[in-house]
């Protein structure tokens, strides 16, 4: 019998009843590996050595008595993860042989829990697509339709959930980095609080892996539902113990409410910077009716809802600020040029990219304060609403699109072309200000691929949006295998 496709939760009380071992489970992973990722591209860097050996000591440890949260459950890294004794690349040519000495945070937080590595997923160059593709590693198919991307830049993480090549994984996200890839490919992520998951060791090679507090991105894990998130998410909360974790223990608040019926929910499906598609409204829509069914409170509009045309706008200032960090001078000074030639009134997408490359010390404490303004509207909004329910891209997976030119790429919804980076908008929504968000399937576009939402909570209360995706796993279904 296979165990690829269970849950984290299922293999642990298989392991824990004493129905099948580690080394079966790590076997078994590995052999589908082995036979399918020709096609998917998903396993960029696999360690099955190591993973065989980590699973007899994870099988031995059991037989001593021993019960961690993730022991003897086959996982996957992204690539972007030091591992020591493997290469971390990011996918970028000139840093192929880079080999970290050390694990990275996260990293040594699985092992510790028992889980045994298989090896590293796929990721775009530096990070920086919603695609997932680079010269060193090739192509990550999507798995229900190899001709289309598996998002980006967990991609490769998503892909292999959705593959059965592991039960968990863990990736990160900026841009949705976490949630796209989730959406993509039918399966749950969860983008936590920002600063509540340590990062140190998730570092762009050949940088020193240092314990730094990230603007806007954050770690977080991967799974094939809903339960599998909260336990791998206990493993990774947690500040590093170089910094705040020499002081501070880490609580989570419980979950707002428990039952469907005591959620208030503010569902969204349309943005005022770009439309969206009939598919992922109809999958906004799907989820809708489910609370409304279960009982929930839901609303489509709210006074207190942040400007979400602002909120883009200072998002995507934010996101491109750091993009140019290591552009020679002449062409920093082409792109002040250009960006001193914008009109105060152009609040575009377009030009809110390019005063974020060019962004001043000065801009940026300005557009800081606009961000703690809608902080605290967040705060307000979330005394009346527990959730909100949203879109994650505009569309579902779109075919690959390796034109090295990103601004030049078009994203189609419903047959009308738009810049390929204004569907970061909804990813920004919980980004910009920091807030958990949790990626659920929702169904099925008509062309067979997946849907997904996201479910945005409560700063630092990121059980709530976590149970909501329970309850609405229970209520509409979860993760399906690809067909």
């Amino acid at each position: 019998m296979e165990h690829n496709f269970p849950t984290a939760e299922q293999l642990a009380a298989a392991l824990r009843a004493g129905e099948v071992t580690s080394a079966e489970l790590t076997d078994e992973a590995i052999a589908r590996m082995e036979r399918d990722d020709d096609a998917t591209n998903a396993i960029c860097v696999p360690d099955f050595d190591r993973a065989r050996a980590a699973a007899r000591g994870a099988d031995r440890a059991r037989a001593r008595g021993e019960d961690r949260p993730l022991l003897g459950i086959p996982v996957t890294v992204k690539e972007s993860y030091d591992i020591a004794g493997l290469p971390t690349t990011w996918g970028m040519p000139a840093h192929r042989d880079h080999m970290p000495a050390e694990d990275a945070v996260q990293v040594s937080r699985l092992k510790a829990a028992g889980a045994v590595v298989l090896g590293k997923t796929n990721v775009p160059v530096g990070l920086q697509d919603v695609q997932t593709f680079n010269e060193i590693y090739g192509t990550t198919n999507n798995p229900w339709d190899h001709r289309r991307t598996s998002g980006g830049s967990s991609g490769g993480s998503a892909a292999a959930l959705a593959s059965g090549f592991g039960a968990l994984s863990i990736g990160s996200d900026l841009a949705g980095s976490l949630r796209t890839p989730a959406h993509f490919c039918g399966v749950y992520a969860h983008k936590p609080t920002l600063g509540l998951a340590a990062s140190r060791g998730m570092v762009a090679p050949p940088g020193p892996a240092l314990p730094v507090e990230h603007d806007l991105a954050v770690v977080g894990p991967m799974a094939r539902s809903a339960r599998d998130l909260t336990l791998l998410l206990d493993v990774m909360a947690g500040p590093d113990p170089l910094t705040l974790g020499a002081a501070y223990h880490l609580t989570l608040p419980p979950a707002r409410h428990e039952r469907l019926r005591d959620f208030r929910v503010l569902v969204l499906d349309e943005h005022p910077l770009i439309p969206t598609g009939s598919a992922v409204r109809a999958g906004v829509g799907r989820v809708a009716d489910a609370l409304a069914d279960g009982g929930a409170r839901v609303e489509r509009d709210s006074p207190l809802l942040p400007d979400l045309a602002e909120a883009a706008v200072v998002y995507t200032t934010f996101l491109f600020s750091g993009s140019v960090a290591h552009f020679p001078v002449e062409a920093y000074e082409r792109l002040q040029a250009r960006a001193a030639g914008l009109s105060t009134d152009d609040r575009s997408l377009d030009a809110a990219r390019l005063r974020g490359m060019v962004l001043s010390h000065r801009d940026w404490i300005a557009a800081n304060g606009l961000r703690e303004l809608h902080r605290h509207g967040w705060r307000r909004f979330f005394t009346e609403f527990d959730a909100v329910v949203c879109p994650i891209t505009p569309t579902p997976a779109f075919p690959h699109d390796h034109d090295p030119d990103l601004m030049a790429r078009r994203i189609d919804i419903d047959g009308v072309g738009y810049p390929y980076f204004d569907q970061l908008v909804w990813a920004g929504l919980a980004t910009m200000p920091g807030l958990p968000a949790t990626a659920v399937p929702a169904g099925r576009s008509p062309e067979g691929l997946p849907v997904g939402v996201q479910l945005i909570g409560p700063m630092f209360e990121d059980r709530t949006p976590l149970r909501l995706a329970e309850l609405l796993e229970q209520t509409i279904g979860g993760f399906q295998a690809p067909e």
